[in-house]
């Protein structure tokens, strides 16, 4: 796979993240989306797997911060593996990563590691010939990702 070592260095990039459990699950945020309560994590229910991004990526729109960042590493594996392929999974990430950012922040509360793999990620989604993503990956990049986007923090 040609992105082996992307895909290594986004989850070094969030090692931490990933030994803990999210305070939000995407099938929690799935439940919030239809109005129901979120259930509670289930160490087997909740496991990541392509079968599971593929049936809650939209439950993304409901995760905090520290969840949000405990599902990128999958969520990102998943559309560069995949990466040929339109998908709900990654259409769902790529809009995670647009602004407005909230409050608190999500895209404010990344590293300068988590933002340096999560550039190299979207520029592989925007520039990659066999990607089906490209033009939300260019999007996203011009929003926000790079100089000229719109600025993180007014005082920028």
């Amino acid at each position: 796979m040609p992105y082996t070592d992307l895909i290594a260095d986004i989850f070094a990039a969030f090692s931490t993240e990933g030994t803990t459990f999210p305070p939000m699950t995407l099938r929690g945020g799935d439940a919030l989306d239809a109005g129901n309560a979120a259930p509670p994590f289930d160490v087997l229910v909740d496991a990541v797997s392509d079968e599971y991004l593929e049936a809650h990526p939209w439950g993304s729109g409901y995760l905090d911060a520290a969840s949000w960042r405990h599902y990128l590493p999958f969520m990102m594996e998943y559309a560069l593996r995949h990466i040929a392929r339109p998908s709900e999974v990654a259409d769902a990430l790529l809009t995670s990563f647009r602004p407005p950012d909230r409050d608190p922040p999500r895209l404010g509360s990344l590293d300068k590691a988590q933002e340096t793999v999560v550039l190299r990620f979207l520029d592989a989604l925007a520039h990659s010939h066999e990607s089906a993503s490209r033009d939300l990956a260019a999007m996203v990049l011009s929003e926000w990702w790079t100089p000229g986007a719109i600025p993180k923090d007014p005082a920028d």
